[in-house]
């Protein structure tokens, strides 16, 4: 099995003229899967797995959605708008069949893209992702910082903007570890392991705050579709830990998506994605 080198600059025009920026890793003639990355975030996420993608013969598309990184910003977009930029992308690299992966607030971009596209989908993945908030006590056990956020977003747009602006005033290496210090210490570990740092937030509002900002617009408001008729095949991983997306959002999504797989982990938080990641590729590619 061959391994390239992660090509992390790439990037499409799409038919309405925007850019969109992606990367590739893994396997380049491996089974296609498209990840989508969290809040803030960008296609660099999860570069750091290449060399186990790569193992499972993958070949992960990490794709920006608009006003991340190298996409350009589309105004007044909703969650539903992103399948059709995901079928642009695939049918520009020549991909017919593919599954999907979302990261915390890319999970609900992989639920759309299994409610919208399921024809073009062989499954589906959600770790750790963000359910919608209108359920009862949806942000309960929610870090302070998320839930000021996300209140703001919906009530108060205007100051929610300011916010984010002022928060990234300080630059991305205060914000990094400013949300560091929040996280609990499973969470701390992986990213230490890692040698994470804040590259990738610094990516994320590489074209300014319009992207992100609007961003959590979208995750606030009504998404246009109900979990209850996705059709395919969702796989679901969460740790209890997570202060980031509380536990209780992935068991919404667990017992509202009809044929969800899902699996829970006692002890780990929001970013067990890295130490679970072949896991979540063993099931995408069975």
């Amino acid at each position: 099995m061959s391994e390239i080198p992660a090509i992390p600059n790439r990037q499409i025009r799409l038919r309405d003229g925007r850019t969109l920026g992606y990367a590739e890793y893994g396997d380049p003639a491996g089974k296609p899967v498209f990840f989508f990355h969290g809040w803030p975030s960008s296609r660099l996420f999860i570069r750091s797995q290449a060399s186990v993608t790569a193992s499972f013969g993958v070949r992960l598309i990490a794709c920006e959605r608009p006003g991340f990184g190298l996409s350009d910003f589309k105004p007044e977009r909703k969650l539903l708008d992103w399948p059709d930029d995901v079928i642009e992308l695939a049918d520009a690299l020549a991909i017919g069949q593919f599954a999907v992966a979302g990261h915390s607030g890319g999970g609900p971009y992989a639920a759309a893209c299994a409610f919208k596209i399921p024809s073009r989908l062989t499954a589906a993945a959600i770790i750790s992702g963000f359910a919608p908030l209108d359920f009862p006590n949806a942000t309960n056990n929610m870090m302070a910082s998320n839930r000021l956020m996300f209140g703001l977003a919906k009530h108060l747009p205007w100051l929610h903007r300011i916010l984010i602006s002022l928060t990234m005033s300080g630059g991305p290496d205060k914000y990094f570890q400013r949300m560091t210090s929040s996280l609990p210490e499973v969470d701390r570990a992986v990213l230490a392991s890692l040698g994470k740092g804040a590259d990738d937030i610094a990516e994320a509002f590489r074209g300014g705050v319009s992207g992100p900002v609007w961003d959590q617009y979208v995750l606030v408001r009504p998404w246009g579709f109900r979990l209850e008729d996705i059709s395919l095949d969702v796989f679901l991983w969460h740790g209890d830990k997570d202060v980031m997306v509380p536990l209780q959002m992935g068991q919404y999504l667990a017992k509202t998506i009809p044929k969800c797989h899902a699996t829970f982990f006692s002890g780990e938080g929001h970013m067990l994605i890295f130490p679970r990641w072949a896991e979540v590729l063993s099931r995408l590619v069975a």
